[in-house]
């Protein structure tokens, strides 16, 4: 059975965020000033690209929050090594040789993993953060309510102290400062730091963990089913019958 770190103290001091109304915005008028519409269009357009920034779910190299479990087995996109790793999830017969739970099709929730086969058997591959392999990795898919697939809501990391520090930089000069927030363990007192970088759909938390000097790196999509609603409200502001 493959150990997996708990993530779960990096999270009791977030507060979720509600998520905002996707609002469309009204071309310019057939007769304005066309100087005017000039001058208007690159505010306008950063306003837009920001909006669809706080309104897209965060993705890791990628792989974005909120597909579903059938794109992300068809997709090529695998962010691990050995070279030929595969996903495989907790429906596969696979999975319990890999010491992961088994399930249905019809389950409410699905983990994955990447893994490869070995000279004689398979075995999970570790997952490649900021250029460097991690210790550990999930990916982790929930039906969303009214809907049949199963969507992407988290991905997870256990990485080195190391990587964990230069992927707050890289990650600070990508999304800009994150928050910090700290928490008091009962372990000495110690006091755990995480960074956090949010927009109004999702979350990336790095969370470093003094008793193993470890770095734990969660991608979370906050609230899938509103997420799914947001696109349809994003579908129908767009929709020439729109407005």
């Amino acid at each position: 059975m493959i150990s997996r770190p708990s993530v779960h103290q990096c999270f009791g001091a977030l507060a979720p965020l509600l998520l905002s109304v996707w609002l469309g915005v009204a071309a310019p008028g057939a007769h304005a000033d066309p100087a005017a519409s000039v001058a208007f269009s690159p505010k306008r357009s950063t306003a837009d690209e920001k909006k669809r920034a706080a309104d897209t779910p965060f993705e890791f190299r990628g792989i974005p929050l909120g597909i579903t479990l059938d794109e992300f087995r068809a997709g090529s996109t695998v962010r691990a090594t050995p070279v030929g790793s595969v996903p495989v999830c907790e429906t596969d017969m696979l999975a319990g040789a890999l010491g992961m739970s088994m399930k249905t099709s019809e389950s409410l929730t699905v983990a994955c993993r990447w893994a490869h086969r070995s000279a004689d058997r398979w075995q999970v591959s570790q997952a490649v953060v900021d250029g460097a392999p991690a210790q550990d990795h999930v990916l982790r898919f929930a039906r969303v309510a009214g809907q049949s697939a199963l969507r992407l809501y988290e991905i997870s990391f256990v990485i080195d102290e190391v990587t964990a520090g230069d992927l707050r930089d890289a990650l600070a000069d990508r999304y800009g400062m994150p928050r910090l927030v700290t928490k008091n363990t009962s372990a000495a007192g110690s006091v755990v730091p995480m960074y956090v970088w949010e927009n109004a759909v999702s979350s990336i938390t790095l969370c470093f963990l003094p008793s193993t000097h470890n770095g734990t790196l969660t991608y979370l999509l906050k609230d899938p089913d509103a997420w799914v609603k947001s696109l349809v409200r994003q579908w129908q502001a767009s929709s020439p019958e729109a407005g």
